[in-house]
């Protein structure tokens, strides 16, 4: 249906309660609807290569339904009940998205990012118990066989690794080269604990149906961590019941079975897996995943228009990073089939939105999910005004309340007053959005409202805009941070004695980390010598603070605490004005206010610089800028 407005929105609701819709109770249930109405239609593609004539595996809906079937055998004969776990550690195939969905039916799924580091990547699945990996096997240009198999090494509870070889997608003579170009492994048959076995050959052995009764009602059927800090990450857990609800929306509002959808964002995020995959299910659409490695792949920027008109793609999923990196190439190829472009992950800056839409004539839809809430919360309507910056309009059955502490508790914010975005929907778990219950207190308000650490707003049109965050992340390009990794870090270091990690503007991540610290009285060392340090004590890469900045005082509360607003306006100023003076622009950062509907917003003297000028340079952040009274 058309969704243009608020008005969709209700109607939708006031038509029946969420749990009077006709919707499957288990994913498999869902996936099997699909395959029964669109057999011989076009499910997924996937190609190794990112040129518009390489090879590509292209499997219709009642394959992809046989090949789950095998899966969640496999995963059932290797011991996997329904409460036990089955994590990959893959890059982007479509065995990746088939042991997605047979671990759903088989047990419960944890997909783990694979640029993590092999500690991190044990600490997750001891945090999972996980029983079975599946993963790569040695392949060039790819160290995660290697990471997987020294995780694996300290988590106990896995008994099987199951490899997939990707030389299988490439064509001769590169496949022939493959065998002599694997990087060597490590003494894998000596891995006491844990047999290895090759995916796909165990897969065939399997038959396409069921060999086992599907799950009877709802129930977790996947776990996925945020972030990727060092030390114990948090794990969420996802029931069938948001999965299906994710693919509502996507099949009720935005995707038919003639769409065909670009995707190149990793199947290990949220993003891909519940808002497209699921979309996708209830749908019927096409879902074309270009490269393992997705928008990271070799040559899939240089490529991504011809790869829109080989696909004759509809609509194009991506993320702020992304649109930035496109916009470096002309659109060297015929992309009138797409009607829309979906961004989420992290804040779109103005002057990048409409340089996307200037280039391409296709309009992008901004939304906003969470991995706690099995994602999808709000967009701008597909059909009706999109206000640029603004996350659009809370979902159908997705209740947003804005949220400030009171006197006699939470108290509901007037319009255009900031807020904790808190969300109530069909995806949230309540009380149980953690794996861990020590992790889930205080996480919610009314006992039904997750609090997402999101600052926000309502306007008076019903619109949600995020104005900062009440919790201490940084978010990476889409990749949430904890700034305490760094911190912990820095205070490991004899000359220090506070540090504060924050989140500075960048034009093309959106933020990236940066810290500030107070030294120990009489102590010398140097900003470039903390940089250094952190560069071997922050283990994850993408938590490295860009910057460091020694302060004789750190801004402190009045408990002693880091008051980090004060320097994220140190930061603002700071990055604006370089950008500024890079380009040649006279006009300088005066001061920082932090504006009540608007958040942190940068004031500037002009020095005979126009708005156009100005505009041309920090149109590419996120933060607003004005000029000084």
């Amino acid at each position: 249906m058309a969704f243009v407005g608020v008005e969709d929105k209700l109607k939708l609701e006031q038509e029946m309660p969420w749990e009077d819709r006709d919707v499957p109770v288990t994913f498999h249930q869902l996936l099997s609807r699909t395959a029964g109405k669109f057999p011989n239609n076009d499910a997924i593609s996937f190609q190794l290569m990112s040129g518009p004539t390489d090879k590509a595996e292209t499997l219709t809906w009642s394959e992809l339904l046989g090949k789950v079937n095998q899966a969640a055998n496999l995963f059932r004969s290797l011991g996997v009940g329904e409460k036990d776990v089955v994590a990959y550690i893959l890059p982007n195939c479509n065995e990746t998205l088939i042991t997605m969905m047979g671990g759903a039916v088989a047990g419960i799924v944890n997909p783990i990012n694979p640029l993590l580091e092999p500690e991190q990547i044990a600490a997750i699945l001891r945090e999972t118990g996980a029983k079975v990996v599946v993963t790569l096997k040695s392949f060039p240009k790819t160290d995660v066989a290697q990471k997987v198999e020294e995780a694996v090494r300290h988590a106990p509870t896995v008994n099987t690794i199951l490899e997939i070889d990707l030389n299988r997608y490439l064509t001769p003579p590169k496949s022939w080269l493959v065998p002599f170009l694997r990087p060597k492994m490590g003494d894998k048959e000596h891995l006491a604990h844990a047999n290895y076995k090759n995916f796909n050959k165990e897969l065939a052995k399997q038959p396409t149906t069921l060999t086992f009764e599907d799950s009877k009602e709802d129930r977790v059927a996947c776990y996925f961590h945020t972030g990727g800090t060092t030390g114990m990450p948090k794990v969420a857990q996802h029931k069938y019941s948001g999965l299906i609800y994710n693919g509502w929306l996507g099949g009720t509002l935005l995707f038919t079975d003639q769409d065909v959808v670009m995707c190149p964002l990793p199947m290990f995020h949220v993003f891909a897996v519940h808002v497209i995959m699921m979309s996708a299910v209830s749908s019927g659409a096409h879902v074309v995943f270009p490269t393992p490695a997705g928008y990271r792949g070799d040559g899939v920027f240089d490529n991504f228009w011809k790869l829109i008109e080989r696909w004759k793609v509809t609509f194009i999923i991506t993320v702020p990073t992304a649109i930035a990196a496109k916009m470096q190439r002309p659109v060297d190829a015929d992309i009138s089939t797409v009607k829309t472009a979906f961004s989420g992950s992290a804040p779109l800056p103005v002057e990048l939105f409409r340089r996307f839409e200037e280039a391409t004539g296709v309009t992008i839809i901004e939304g906003y999910g969470l991995t706690e809430a099995t994602c999808l919360v709000s967009c701008n309507p597909t059909d009706g005004e999109k206000k640029i910056g603004s996350i659009g309009i809370p979902f159908p059955y997705t209740d947003v309340k804005i949220l400030n502490d009171g006197q006699d508790g939470p108290a509901e914010a007037a319009p255009n007053e900031i807020g904790e975005i808190c969300i109530s929907n069909p995806g949230v778990y309540a009380g149980n959005t953690y794996t861990e219950a020590d992790k889930n207190v205080d996480l919610y308000h009314f006992d039904t409202y997750l609090r997402t650490g999101d600052l926000g707003r309502f306007d008076e049109d019903g619109y949600l805009w995020i104005t900062g965050r009440a919790k201490d992340l940084i978010i990476r390009g889409g990749h949430n941070i904890d700034p305490a990794e760094i911190e912990e870090a820095l205070l490991g270091h004899d000359a220090v004695a506070f540090a504060g990690a924050i989140g500075q503007p960048d034009a093309y991540a959106g933020e990236v980390p940066c810290a500030f610290v107070e030294l120990v009285e009489g102590a010398s060392v140097t900003e470039k010598e903390l940089l250094e340090y952190c560069d071997v004590h922050v283990h994850e890469r993408a938590a490295q603070p860009k910057h460091m900045t020694i302060l004789d005082e750190l801004p402190k509360t009045a408990v002693g605490k880091v008051f980090k607003p004060e320097l994220r306006k140190q930061a603002i100023t700071r990055i604006y004005n370089g950008a500024l003076e890079k380009a040649g622009v006279d006009a300088r950062v005066v001061s920082v206010i932090d504006d009540k509907k608007r958040g942190l917003v940068a004031q500037l003297d002009a020095n005979g610089s126009s708005d156009d000028d100005v505009s041309k340079v920090l149109g590419s952040f996120t933060q607003p800028w004005e000029w000084a009274a």
